[in-house]
């Protein structure tokens, strides 16, 4: 198996993407926004078929359409405070439409199946350059804002209160958020990609750990979700992305049963 280079590629998509998407998921989950990154996933389907249909690279495709998305859901929420389902609504809307237009257009050279689903023989050089490209530029740029994004993560208007730029730092976010979105698209498939940000930090979540070590628990959770996603349906001969989601939803099982069962000897401990 490793000695396949389309496998190799996949598997150096996949640490970055291990890596990435928990550190952009836990401030998600944290503000309670972990539906934006379900619906600039659906978005990125728009830019990937733009991308196709321009004979452009479709991750830059996916990555310049959901930076534009994400921004705009910042702008509308100064239009819609209290109704943020109806912002991601109406970003869904334009970005599901636009994608189901240029499809059914027929115009399309090129099949976006494998983007909707994954696929572990798609991963190309040029790919593997603009995932690292864009991996690089966005961990930096979280170590670099990290200290404001946990205060906006936890209270926003205190921290606009203490004079952080929190509109600023909310569209860097966006494009964040995209990038890691754009890097994850080929092996995980945009109808599942919002499981890797979300579940990894649910799993850590339940460790009960402080924010640092929710991070790490997440990004450790996340390799082994995204690997073992990934060998065993090379064998499956199935979608690597919506079998790294079972994979993803049975390693929160496990830690809930875990959790669970070592409540139960806690208490008989107790008892005797």
């Amino acid at each position: 198996m490793f000695n396949y280079t389309f496998m190799q590629n996949a598997i150096f998509v996949s640490i970055f993407i291990s890596i990435l998407c928990p550190c952009i998921g836990i401030f998600l989950v944290l503000r309670r926004y972990s539906m934006i990154g379900d619906t600039l996933s659906h978005a990125s389907l728009a830019g990937i078929t733009m991308g196709l249909l321009y004979k452009q690279n479709p991750i830059l495709g996916a990555f310049i359409f959901t930076s534009i998305c994400g921004a705009l859901i910042e702008f509308l929420r100064s239009y819609f405070k209290k109704y943020t389902d109806l912002i991601l609504t109406i970003v869904l809307s334009l970005s599901v439409g636009t994608a189901i237009t240029i499809i059914s257009s027929g115009k399309l050279n090129a099949n976006a199946d494998s983007f909707m689903f994954g696929s572990i023989l798609t991963v190309t050089k040029f790919d593997m350059v603009m995932v690292l490209i864009l991996s690089v530029i966005s961990v930096l740029t979280l170590i670099l804002l990290y200290h404001q994004m946990v205060y906006i993560a936890y209270d926003e208007e205190a921290a606009k209160v203490a004079g952080v730029k929190v509109k600023l730092i909310n569209y860097v976010f966006s494009i964040l958020v995209a990038s890691a979105i754009s890097v994850s698209i080929r092996i995980v498939g945009v109808l599942v990609l919002s499981s890797m940000i979300a579940l990894p930090v649910a799993t850590a979540l339940q460790l009960g750990k402080g924010f640092k070590l929710t991070l790490i628990f997440s990004i450790v959770f996340s390799v082994i979700d995204i690997m073992l996603g990934l060998f065993i349906s090379y064998y499956l001969n199935v979608a690597p992305g919506g079998f790294t989601a079972l994979v993803s939803v049975a390693v929160l099982l496990l830690v809930l049963i875990g959790k669970k069962l070592e409540a139960s000897i806690r208490i008989a401990r107790h008892n005797n």
